[in-house]
């Protein structure tokens, strides 16, 4: 519920705080006192679109901030977390208007989009009046409205979920469908293809690890006759290893009688002839693997030119010339078993559309059902609101060609206001006050379905009488013990039956020639003046000062 609203600086409001509690508020107050001010001021922290003209005069901005107390799991609570908020206590919604017409939106002090504050908003606060176009007589809504009355939810899920299916094992379908047209189209080139790309038999990697190779037996033919050189050099007839090791030997036998010279020379030397063994191993080393086959690089070389020249023709690097084999294999293979998996998924069709027809079937039975139930208790309603001729009407228009997730039924709420005229639209033939009074019924049946927790009337008994200010204060009361509901009311058989009563006025503002729109809440005699003034008028008698005090003990 709404349990604190606070407004700086908006139109003829300098600064405003006010707390409200459950059940029935009601505002008053002598007309341009400022009651509609309020309203718009709340409505911009609820979303509504900002307006550079609501920022009061000589202020560079204004703002709004509304305070809602939930429960843990409302949705609003969840739109919020969905938009990364912190949801932890209470949720708090403010606005800031500036004077060159931005806005600024927060949730709980986290910067947020209008979007994002326009969806909780929605969430929080239903806000109704006579020219209201939102909420119940929006037709759009009346669909979801009449589903939460009738307790449909399992209902619409699985409507929902068999229209999922369907789309489902549409797309499917018509994916193969045009992957086997496809095929078809290009059968012969594909079977080419696969033919050829066969006989290859191209393997990943396989280019690169032809290409070293052929390097490497390239590089060999010019560096062969070098190595051989060197091997000779060091291993063959002319090789110093013989004379060297003759030389160590002598050394050493010398060695015992001028060890400090000679056996540097020995260590030396035994280095030398290590580093020549070393030299003549990689040597021998290099020669085999300058000895191949010419035939092999040959044979690499036409390989290496025979998967090239595929790649250029499927236009692919070489290296994906076995994933393109493996897909063209795959679409001879959709065309040659197309038919039979065609065949498949156009069962599979014909089955999601069948479990869609009963679930929305279904749906659609339970909506008749709920309809009449909603009517009859709409109907219940409308007489004490002095619509004792008129009739309220669920629509419900079937038609099993025009799908979507929520089924077939397209639902309108329609009304018939004078006995022997034509039922049509709520929006098209109820007047302004008739409009009002049916969304009252229909609030009041509604209440525990799904509604706001906060509903907001905007002067819906303006234009009746006393005992259908009195009905309308009865549903406003009854609807307060389910919902909060806060009411702009000129009526005092309303504003009686109130649990808070707040008064707005307009008051000088001190050393200035300026106004501001102050808001008391008004307790007992106060409160009792106030209904005598709603009563009478400018002048308070004291009939009326009775008649106020009656009106309170029959409503408390």
């Amino acid at each position: 519920m709404l349990s604190q609203l606070a407004i700086r600086d908006i139109v003829l409001i300098d600064r405003l705080e006010l707390d409200f509690r459950e059940g029935l508020s009601v505002l008053t107050g002598e007309t341009g006192a400022g009651k509609s001010i309020l309203l718009d001021a709340f409505a911009l922290a609820l979303g509504a679109r900002g307006d550079g003209g609501l920022v009061r005069h000589g202020e560079a901005q204004g703002q709004v901030t509304a305070i809602f107390e939930l429960a843990a799991g409302h949705p609003a609570r969840r739109i919020a977390e969905s938009a990364a908020i912190d949801t932890e206590g209470d949720l708090i919604l403010r606005r800031v208007q500036f004077v060159d017409g931005r806005t600024r939106a927060f949730v709980n002090d986290q910067p947020v989009s209008v979007q994002v504050l326009k969806a909780i908003g929605a969430a929080l606060v239903e806000i109704h009046g006579q020219h209201d176009e939102r909420a119940l007589v929006d037709a759009v809504t009346h669909r979801s409205i009449l589903d939460a009355f009738g307790g449909l939810q399992a209902e619409v899920r699985a409507a929902a979920e068999a229209a999922r299916a369907v789309r489902e094992a549409r797309a499917a379908l018509n994916e193969h469908r045009a992957r086997v047209e496809r095929a078809r189209k290009e059968a012969d080139f594909l079977r080419d293809a696969v033919e050829e790309l066969s006989a290859l038999a191209p393997q990943a990697g396989e280019e690169v690890a032809l290409a070293d190779r052929r390097l490497v037996m390239m590089q060999a033919e010019k560096v062969a006759q070098d190595l051989a050189d060197a091997f000779e050099a060091i291993g063959g007839h002319g090789s110093p290893v013989p004379t060297l090791s003759a030389a160590v030997r002598k050394l050493e036998r010398r060695a015992g009688q001028a060890p400090a010279l000679v056996e540097p020379c020995v260590g030396a030397l035994d280095a030398a002839l290590i580093a020549i063994d070393e030299a003549r191993t990689s040597l021998e080393e290099a020669i085999r693997q300058t000895e191949f086959d010419p035939r092999e690089l040959e044979q690499a070389e036409e390989r290496l030119f025979a998967l090239r020249a595929a790649a250029r023709k499927y236009n692919v690097p070489a290296d994906r010339l076995a994933e393109l084999r493996e897909r063209f294999v795959s679409d001879v293979q959709a065309i040659d078993a197309g038919e039979e998996r065609l065949t498949a998924l156009e069962r599979a069709l014909a089955a999601a559309e069948e479990a869609y027809v009963a679930a929305a079937r279904t749906l659609s039975a339970g909506r008749r059902r709920a309809a009449k139930a909603l009517d009859s208790a709409v109907q219940k309603e409308l007489p004490p609101l002095r619509l004792e001729g008129a009739r309220f009407l669920s629509e419900i228009a079937t038609d099993e060609d025009t799908r979507d997730a929520a089924g077939f039924d397209r639902v309108e709420f329609w009304a018939q206001t004078n006995p022997g005229t034509r039922p049509g639209p709520l929006m098209k033939v109820a007047s302004g006050g008739e409009l009002s009074r049916f969304m009252l019924a229909l609030k009041v049946v509604l209440a525990d379905k799904g509604s706001a927790p906060t509903l907001v009337f905007d002067e819906i008994d303006t234009g009746v009488g006393g005992a259908v200010a009195d009905a309308i204060g009865q549903r406003l009361a009854r609807l307060a013990s389910r919902v909060q509901v806060i009411a702009v009311t000129h009526a005092p058989q309303v504003a009686a039956r109130a649990a808070s009563h707040f008064l707005i006025a307009k008051e000088p503002v001190a050393r200035s020639k300026r106004v501001a729109t102050r808001v008391v809440h008004l307790e007992a005699t106060p409160r009792r003046e106030e209904i005598a003034r709603m009563l009478a008028g400018a002048t308070i008698t004291d009939e009326a000062r009775a008649a106020a005090a009656r009106l309170l003990h029959a409503a408390g």
